[in-house]
């Protein structure tokens, strides 16, 4: 039985299957074909930190699917009075046909997909963010920036740096990464990668100057300089990540075609300009959109692989 963990747990091959699975199911849904492949599951949705996206696209998807989601809050778990995951695994995975968790440590979630039954889903942790990536690499297919691009990523070094660097080593493209001194990706992420990158062929950089990661770029992207639970060093990152907003001036270094993405919710005037953000806002939405289709992907597929 397979899980949806982490990038770093998954080949080239099998990346690329699921994203044509997303494609596949993306067309049928616009043509208003339902079909369903997931024909009276249930996934639970286990939240720990707050969501739009993943507990909208989730739910949604798992409708359209032919299932039900059940939306769990910690408070609406014994999770919140100090039930050990492990034991809240083993109970909800004897009931449901799939588990998605949105949680701050990833170890706590690997604990969960040790004693659960059935396939888990990360929806977000502190260290990873896959779903999101799967989102946006669908979304660089249909804007035609799949083909051997250069994707630069700009600003924290948290879990969408960590995200980018898996896929980016496991696909084998070019991935610059400019964050602040202080602010890089964590350190076995990066070793991992670039021992990923030596059999794929990606190449893999980094930088503490924006300009020089943006240069040429095919795809430009970033994330919020202050994530959920971070709120107290405000002050301290907005000062730290001066020079890091991607405005038109850093913009007009990339390629002239290059697209814009941003994994929401995005703080304008902090790491990225109103005026790029509304340039490129067709781009960040129709990737917002691909939550929905790349996680029906992810569904699907993990379901056929636990029939295998």
């Amino acid at each position: 039985m397979r899980h949806f963990l982490t990038l770093r747990d998954f080949t080239k091959g099998e990346i690329l299957e699921i994203i044509d699975l997303a494609r596949k199911i993306k067309e049928e849904s616009l043509r208003r074909e339902f079909i369903p492949y997931l024909n009276k599951q249930t996934l639970a949705m286990i939240f720990e930190k707050s969501s739009t996206r993943t507990r909208v696209s989730f739910e949604v998807g798992i409708y359209q699917l032919g299932g039900i989601g059940l939306f769990l809050s910690k408070n609406d778990l014994q999770l919140g009075r100090g039930e050990p995951m492990k034991d809240t695994a083993r109970v909800i995975s004897r009931m449901c046909d799939l588990v998605m968790i949105r949680t701050y440590d990833q170890k706590s979630l690997e604990e969960f997909a040790n004693y659960s039954l059935v396939p888990v889903i990360n929806g977000l942790t502190d260290t990873y963010h896959p779903v999101q990536l799967m989102a946006d690499y669908l979304t660089m297919i249909e804007y035609n920036k799949a083909n051997n691009p250069t994707v630069a990523y700009i600003g924290d070094g948290n879990n969408m740096a960590n995200s980018w660097l898996m896929l980016a080593s496991k696909l084998g493209f070019t991935l610059k990464i400019a964050t602040p001194k202080g602010y890089e990706p964590d350190p076995q992420v990066v070793k991992d990668a670039l021992n990923f990158a030596k059999e794929s062929g990606a190449k893999i950089e980094f930088f503490n100057d924006p300009s020089q990661a943006i240069k040429d770029a095919d795809v430009v992207t970033t994330d919020t300089w202050i994530s959920m639970g971070q709120e107290a060093e405000k002050e301290k990152r907005i000062k730290d990540f001066r020079g890091f907003e991607i405005n038109s001036k850093l913009m007009q270094l990339a390629k002239k075609d290059a697209i814009f993405l941003h994994c929401l919710p995005a703080y304008r005037g902090y790491e990225v300009s109103e005026e790029v953000f509304e340039t490129h806002s067709k781009e960040i939405f129709d990737e917002a959109e691909n939550r929905l289709h790349a996680q029906k992907g992810i569904m699907v597929w993990l379901d056929r692989k636990r029939s295998e």
